[in-house]
């Protein structure tokens, strides 16, 4: 029998919680009579078992047997990672020595 579970795609919003993120997934269809694009989006909260998922990364979640009260997805793989406000501070200071050594 194939599995058959759902599986979405979506962005980490959140990582505050200890084995649970909250992932934004965004959905794109059109209306029904006006042909108008409509966008949505929902979050939903996501069993993290080893919190290895951080704000920004892309991830795919699969649907799951209930865990608590509004968890019934679990993170199944990190599509694509996102960058951490460290890193990003990192990154804006190299920077921000580059232009300092250019216009000096």
């Amino acid at each position: 029998m194939p599995n058959t579970r759902r599986r979405l795609t979506g962005e980490v919003v959140s990582a505050k919680m200890q084995k649970t993120i909250v992932v934004s997934v965004a959905t794109t269809r059109r209306h029904r009579l006006y042909g108008k694009v409509i966008s949505t989006k929902k979050k939903y909260l996501v069993h993290d078992e080893h919190n290895q998922a951080r704000p920004g990364d892309v991830v795919r979640i699969v649907e799951s047997r209930p865990i608590s009260r509004r968890k019934r997805w679990v993170l199944e793989a990190i599509e694509r990672g996102g960058h951490s406000t460290a890193e990003l501070r990192e990154d804006v200071a190299a920077l921000d020595a580059e232009v300092e050594e250019v216009t000096e």
